[in-house]
């Protein structure tokens, strides 16, 4: 029965943020402040957003959110894709537990957004690749903050194709007013320069739609990015950038960085409208 699933602990809280629930709250909102929002005219389909410890990438992801929130009640749910790291597997995975915990709280698995994407072949539910994964569980303190009392849909991907994960994408969007979410990082452990080069590289992928333009070495989480790519390419979307750092550029050595951007994806500028249905705006009303 749905009420006897458990809940899925954090892993990273008190390491990639603060474990302590006051001191996590005022980070976030210490990082949302700090962050410029870039104006958007309507609300974003999706948006791209790294997932590194808050200290490095916070200030990235936080711009993302920043710019988001003055959309904030357009949205009813999140499905919320990224990496996993830690446990390798064949296509994507649901999670099994009924709710995943935060210093902030429980943050509700969208039920109903589970059954749906769970229909399709490729996908699992398996509490395992969630279990030791930051790459969802960093974004759920933002998300408590700025759309609070939204559920989410946290999908781990494993190997899977780029129309795999747009088909699943599509799938998650059949729910009206939900927000496609990817978290990835860029470049690992380059040099400042180089990193700066190899980001600039795979963002104008990223904003041409250009998923076989993503390798390996482009971003962490090429697998649900490039996914988003084919599902916003199918939809018209136009990718907006919001930033585009490193770690040496917020908190650590520029000897050897990890590269972080975030984006929106909005409806093309001849249809600046909200985007219901199956349409470029992925199921907003």
């Amino acid at each position: 029965m749905a009420n006897e699933r458990r809940v899925r602990l954090p892993a990273v809280a008190g390491m990639f943020y603060p474990g302590d629930r006051t001191a996590l709250e005022r980070s976030v909102r210490e990082l949302l402040a700090a962050a410029n929002a870039h104006p958007l005219p309507q609300p974003p389909a999706a948006l791209v957003v790294p997932h590194a410890g808050y200290v490095y990438s916070g200030p990235i992801a936080a711009r993302a959110y920043r710019t988001l929130a003055p959309f904030a009640q357009r949205y009813r749910r999140v499905a919320l894709f990224g990496p996993s790291h830690f446990v390798p597997f064949r296509g994507l995975a649901v999670p099994a537990s009924r709710a995943f915990a935060t210093p902030l709280g429980e943050v509700p698995v969208d039920e109903d957004a589970r059954a749906r994407l769970r229909s399709l072949p490729f996908v699992r539910e398996s509490d395992a690749p969630h279990e030791p994964e930051h790459s969802l569980e960093v974004q759920l303190p933002f998300l408590q903050l700025v759309l609070p009392g939204r559920p989410v849909l946290p999908i781990a991907c494993g190997e899977a194709d780029p129309e795999e994960v747009a088909a699943a994408m599509e799938r998650a969007v059949e729910a009206e007013e939900t927000l496609l979410l990817v978290s990835t990082d860029l470049s690992h452990y380059y040099d400042w320069a180089t990193a700066r080069r190899l980001d600039e590289e795979t963002a104008r992928a990223v904003e041409s739609l250009r998923p076989e333009a993503l390798g390996p070495d482009s971003a962490c989480g090429r697998v649900p990015l490039r996914g988003l790519l084919v599902w916003a390419a199918g939809h018209g979307l136009e990718p907006v950038r919001l930033d585009l750092r490193n770690s040496g550029d917020t908190a650590g050595d520029r000897s050897r960085v990890v590269g972080y951007g975030a984006w929106a994806f909005l409806p093309p500028a001849d249809s600046r409208r909200a985007p219901s249905g199956t349409t470029a705006g992925a199921g907003l009303r």
